[in-house]
């Protein structure tokens, strides 16, 4: 029996508030592009950087979570994985895309650095939103 894998997992920034829509069928859908750049010294040991970015897509109700904690720059970790997907643009054009269908998304920046709670611990600041924390999963239609 061959077992394969298609797992992502990236640590990074989000580029812009996500858009948040609906299908034709009305299930919620969310998208945002989040940054992720590798540093290294090169032979001359002069500080090198590559920046690439990754479309991020959530269903139902990620998404809904998306919508409501996730915004521009917000430092945030997503597992999920690879889909790659092609359409025609309004020319005729056949395009090729690839997304990262998220299953767990961990907010790794707290609103308020340091904020006290209404308890008096301080806030933590990581939120994890993932599977268990919604019902209808992160299938596409």
């Amino acid at each position: 029996m061959s077992r394969t894998l298609n797992k992502v997992m990236l640590i990074g920034n989000v580029g812009k508030d996500p858009d948040v829509n609906f299908t034709s069928t009305g299930i919620k859908v969310a998208q945002f592009r989040m940054a992720t750049t590798e540093t290294w010294r090169d032979k001359e040991g002069a500080v090198q950087e590559q920046t690439e970015w990754h479309t991020i897509i959530a269903w139902r109700g990620l998404a809904d979570v998306v919508e409501r904690l996730v915004h521009r720059a917000s430092r945030v970790y997503v597992e999920g994985k690879l889909q790659y997907r092609t359409f025609d643009d309004r020319d005729g054009n056949k395009r090729y895309v690839t997304e990262v269908v998220a299953d767990n998304i961990l907010m790794l920046d707290s609103k308020k650095p340091d904020a006290p709670t209404v308890n008096g611990e301080m806030e933590k600041p990581e939120t994890s939103i993932g599977l268990d924390d919604y019902i209808g999963g992160s299938h596409t239609e």
